[in-house]
């Protein structure tokens, strides 16, 4: 699925979150979008999930299906289509992993079908089958509060996986986590990418994340993008541009969140170097 995105903005108010922006995604490319926070870069996922509604501006899916004038069921189709990872995993506690992923399924399903938890063996069997490509398939009767940041976010992977989407969206996956697991989720998306074809557009703070998992970078801020192209096109004069780095003055106190930014992360096969266990045993642990 490509996906058109035309003089997208959104206005709260006097305040404009995103202002104007367009750009073009073709199937199958990995996107990172970086910018410090108030961006506008999980507006701008919310938007194309029509988790809100823009303000004005077009979203073209394949062409000539605008989502941003579906309605009803239509919607909830799009949204089948279009996963979304949050950073805060947004799962139901005390339900296990596989109700959990399970749900990613009710989409296809009458609303009474769902509530009352009757989910076929065609359900199930994407379910397992999502588990096992995350490495969670061992925690698939554990209840999802006993389970690890990082394990959380691989559930909630799983279960946009088997909603059988052409578009995964991820805002700020790896926020909340630490090195370690950060690369086995950034790992797992690269891979649904790669393996299944599936277009990620993933909401990331590192810069140097961005560019070490995505085909693509856009940079925005204040709204409005000012960077688009090829991780190796990004210098760091124009990464400094992007977060504003130096606009308060010299001999002003250094930033903590622009330094963040730009802390070097691992990728997954580095940091394993610095376990004793083996990639795929220390993402099962908690």
């Amino acid at each position: 699925m490509t996906l058109k995105v035309q003089g997208l903005t959104k206005a709260f108010g006097n305040l404009v979150a995103v202002r104007n922006v367009t750009f073009e995604v073709p199937k199958g490319q990995m996107i990172g979008i970086i910018g410090r926070s108030g961006a506008g870069k999980s507006t701008l996922l919310r938007m194309i999930n029509r988790l809100a509604d823009p303000t004005s501006g077009r979203i073209l899916a394949d062409g000539d299906v605008d989502v941003c004038k579906l309605k009803g069921a239509r919607v909830r189709k799009w949204r089948a289509q279009c996963a979304m990872v949050f950073q805060q995993f947004n799962l139901v506690p005390r339900l296990t992993v596989m109700t959990n992923v399970l749900m990613g399924r009710i989409s296809y399903h009458a609303t009474v079908r769902t509530l009352l938890m009757l989910f076929t063996s065609k359900d199930r069997a994407y379910t397992i089958r999502a588990l096992q490509r995350l490495d969670m398939v061992s925690h698939a009767l554990h209840r999802a509060d006993e389970l690890s940041g990082g394990q959380q976010q691989r559930v909630a992977i799983a279960r946009a996986l088997v909603q059988e989407p052409k578009i995964l969206l991820a805002d700020e996956p790896i926020a909340s986590l630490d090195l370690r697991n950060a690369s086995i989720v950034m790992d797992a998306l690269r891979r649904i990418n790669k393996d299944d074809g599936i277009t990620v557009i993933c909401n990331l703070h590192l810069l140097q994340t961005a560019k070490d998992y995505c085909d693509r970078i856009i940079g925005m801020r204040k709204g409005e993008i000012v960077f688009d192209g090829l991780p190796s096109e990004l210098n760091e004069a124009m990464a400094r541009d992007i977060y504003g780095v130096g606009e308060h003055g010299a001999g002003e106190p250094a930033d903590d969140e622009v330094d963040l930014a730009f802390t070097a992360t691992q990728t997954a096969e580095s940091a394993a170097d610095s376990v004793p266990e083996s990639k795929a045993k220390a993402g099962t642990g908690r």
